[in-house]
């Protein structure tokens, strides 16, 4: 991971709120493939439906099925934990849901990034009730120390120190998503 200036890479009008480069935008991109190569190889004999959580992941999920070489389909969820806090809540409230069925399917969750865990726990139970074949996540980000639930996580893009990210689909109060690289947020939430 990069040691470079906001100043480097980002917008003038984010630079008062953003502390140093914790995954650069070419390291993104970069993982971005090795994770398309690998799930292509993986679900070669069944393509799967990749499940993007919004609104975090779709930057990712974006970039990511476009790394697949398979016919994949896709679906979007919206699940909220956080608010307009920079902290989870806990409390896993489902925004959007699914449109299709998920019965014998191999599904991956595709997650910005997994720091309690609950939010993740709670997906999978809500999900793998709908009988999936398989139900799998490939996360980006990972962040070292903070799962108060153990996962066992497919594909991890970067495991990162436990501060508060923002860039590359991240948010603080819906803005700094369109950063290309991820960043510690040191701005007023």
């Amino acid at each position: 991971m990069g040691n470079y200036s906001p100043d480097d890479f980002t917008a003038t009008w984010a630079r008062h709120d953003l502390g140093e480069v914790v995954v650069s935008a070419k390291e993104v991109h970069d993982r971005v493939l090795e994770l398309g190569r690998q799930i292509s190889l993986d679900y070669a004999e069944n393509p799967p439906l990749l499940v993007c959580v919004l609104k975090g992941a779709i930057n990712f999920m974006s970039d990511l099925m476009r790394a697949v070489e398979l016919p994949v389909e896709v679906d979007f969820m919206a699940v909220s934990s956080y608010g307009a806090a920079t902290k989870t809540s806990g409390v896993v409230r489902i925004v959007k849901d699914l449109d299709v069925d998920l019965a014998g399917r191999d599904v991956l969750i595709v997650e910005d990034v997994v720091d309690s865990g609950l939010t993740l726990n709670y997906l999978r139970q809500y999900l793998g009730a709908r009988s999936p074949a398989s139900l799998e996540v490939c996360a980006l980000l990972l962040k070292e120390g903070e799962q108060r639930v153990q996962q066992s996580l497919r594909y991890v893009g970067f495991s990162i120190p436990a501060d508060f990210v923002v860039g590359y689909g991240l948010d603080v109060n819906e803005k700094y998503r369109n950063l290309d690289a991820i960043y510690t947020y040191v701005g007023g939430a």
